[in-house]
């Protein structure tokens, strides 16, 4: 568990960086744009906020972090560290599951009475 904690904390910290660095490079630009007389001031400053939103609204969509358990140890520290609405919403997708394997296996024996008074 503590492996996979390391690889989910790295690859955050490579998006974040990511994120960073480009607002960075994105203000020196616009920075020289403002020096050569091509934006003022107050364009460059809107221009930065436009593209630093776009960026964190990438990133929310792009960016997706799954954590899969390979054990039944993984699972449980997984299950500790959920909060009580976290377990609530897992205990609901479990009900729809369950209610969905329920309904699946009472058409499978409909169906079966169905092919047997053929």
């Amino acid at each position: 568990m503590e492996r996979l904690g390391d690889n989910l904390k790295k690859i955050l910290l490579a998006g974040i960086g990511a994120v960073a660095v480009t607002a960075e490079k994105s203000k020196d630009i616009l920075d020289e744009m403002v020096q050569k007389g091509e934006l003022t001031v107050e364009q460059g400053k809107v221009l930065n906020e436009e593209l630093k939103h776009n960026i964190k609204k990438t990133v929310k969509e792009k960016v997706n972090v799954s954590v899969k358990p390979s054990s039944a140890e993984e699972l449980s520290e997984l299950l500790d560290k959920m909060t009580p609405e976290q377990i609530a919403a897992l205990k609901e997708r479990i009900a729809a599951k369950e209610a969905e394997g329920e309904k699946t296996a009472e058409e499978d024996r409909e169906s079966a009475g169905d092919s047997e008074n053929v």
